[in-house]
């Protein structure tokens, strides 16, 4: 799954407009086997953002806060990340680019740089949260400080990282074997976790017991939807190998099919999180410790130690492909390469800070979660407006269904996290 740095446009076309240097029509059928593991894998990739540490901590919190209340949040969730995954992945194989270059291409300088600044700060609070989760987890298992957890986090990032260097299937392969690592581990919790089935099914109708669950909602929607995993998914796809104009909508076809299977398993893990939630009490407390202590004495030491190796899984698949992100946003807005040692010791850097000084690494996670809120809109926004276009789409631009759809999502995403926003800040 090439970023396809490096990559220099030439005269090439899609949808009437200039195509990278990577675009290479092929004749071959599309996906076929083996040729459809060459397309399996960018929604995969992407699909680690919805399963990170900070969706650990809010989906566990929300199953031990309000039981399976919060159940439809979960779903409403996964349903709004198929939708803009989609549209992203559509995106790159309508016009041969991902959506940071798109920007560069189709925006204003000012409007270009101001999307480029918030895309990075989005990328390095997304990196902050890995780190801090992966080094929760090393201290959950081995009593390791965070600081020194969130180094080990560091390194064992970079060797995965090198895998890249390596080759064009490793890296995913072993992006894509962490996220099913974490999907196995929470399956054998939520076998090994009392479930009420019928108060589970009544989880699955939106309702809201008040202010703090209604928060929590908020949360668990506005961390699913994260504005790097856009940029990260359409570079993935516009990084492929391009078929002739007659197969595009055959490839699009797979990939759509990838976005749901990659998002319905994310979706999945993500509620099974909150159903194993369920089993702490609510007076444990919210933190990852907490909850880890909780399972330890309740369900037994297996019990929490497989959690703490799901949540280390996490830290370490979200952290690697942060820096993945980082990389195509930099090429993309600027189209400037960046040297992928120090983009990691960039991301590195802040979140060593505030494992140092930071009393509870959890809160940190938390909040680094609020931040993301403010990047939403600066992806999702984009996306909308420019798979509209027909003049830059062609055939494969919205139907008006479709882009009605996108905007009521974008409204209600935006509204959910202004009203988490305004609730933090305004001390309500």
């Amino acid at each position: 799954m090439n970023l396809a740095v490096d990559r220099v446009l030439r005269t090439d076309t899609v949808a009437g407009k200039r195509a990278p240097s990577g675009y290479r029509p092929a004749e071959g059928p599309v996906p076929g086997f083996p040729n459809a593991l060459r397309l399996l894998g960018p929604a995969f990739v992407a699909a680690i953002a919805f399963v990170d540490p900070g969706n650990v901590a809010t989906n566990v919190s929300a199953g031990a806060l309000f039981g399976y209340a919060l159940l439809w949040a979960v779903l409403a969730a996964s349903v709004v990340a198929m939708l803009v995954q989609y549209l992203s992945a559509k995106l790159a194989v309508a016009t041969g680019l991902g959506l940071a270059e798109v920007c560069r291409e189709h925006t204003a300088t000012p409007v270009r740089l101001g999307l480029w600044v918030v895309a990075e700060l989005v990328v390095i609070t997304t990196d902050l949260a890995e780190f801090v989760g992966g080094a929760i987890a090393l201290n959950l298992l081995f009593g390791i400080s965070p600081l020194t957890g969130g180094v080990l986090v560091s390194i064992a990032t970079v060797v995965v990282l090198a895998l890249r260097m390596r080759g064009r299937e490793a890296f995913p392969a072993v992006v894509m074997g962490l996220l099913f690592l974490i999907a196995i581990a929470f399956t054998y919790l939520i076998v090994r976790t009392p479930l009420d089935a019928g108060a589970a099914a009544g989880g699955l109708v939106p309702h809201l017991g008040g202010a703090q669950a209604a928060l929590l909602a908020c949360g668990i929607v506005g961390a699913t939807v994260m504005p790097h995993a856009v940029f990260l998914h359409s570079s993935l796809v516009s990084g492929l190998d391009r078929p002739s104009p007659v197969r595009t909508s055959a490839m699009l076809k797979f990939l759509r099919r990838d976005v749901i299977v990659a998002m319905s398993l994310a979706g999945a893990v993500n509620a099974l999180m909150l159903l194993v939630g369920t089993q702490v009490p609510s007076a444990e407390g919210d933190s990852l410790a907490s909850v880890h202590s909780a399972f330890s004495r309740i369900a037994g030491t297996a019990f929490a130690t497989i959690f703490a190796i799901a949540l280390l899984a996490s830290g370490l698949a979200s952290a690697v492909a942060g820096v993945y992100s980082g990389q195509a946003v930099m090429q993309g807005f600027l189209r400037r390469n960046s040297n992928i040692w120090l983009r990691r010791v960039i991301s590195a850097v802040p979140a060593l800070l505030i494992l140092a000084v930071v009393g509870d690494p959890t809160e940190a996670l938390v909040l680094s979660q609020v931040a993301l809120a403010f990047g939403l809109p600066f992806a999702v926004i984009p996306l909308l407006v420019f798979t509209a276009r027909r003049s830059l789409m062609g055939r494969f631009v919205n139907r008006r269904v479709t882009t009605a759809i996108g905007i009521l999502v974008a409204c209600v995403v935006i509204a959910l996290n202004a009203f988490v926003l305004s609730n933090l800040f305004g001390g309500n």
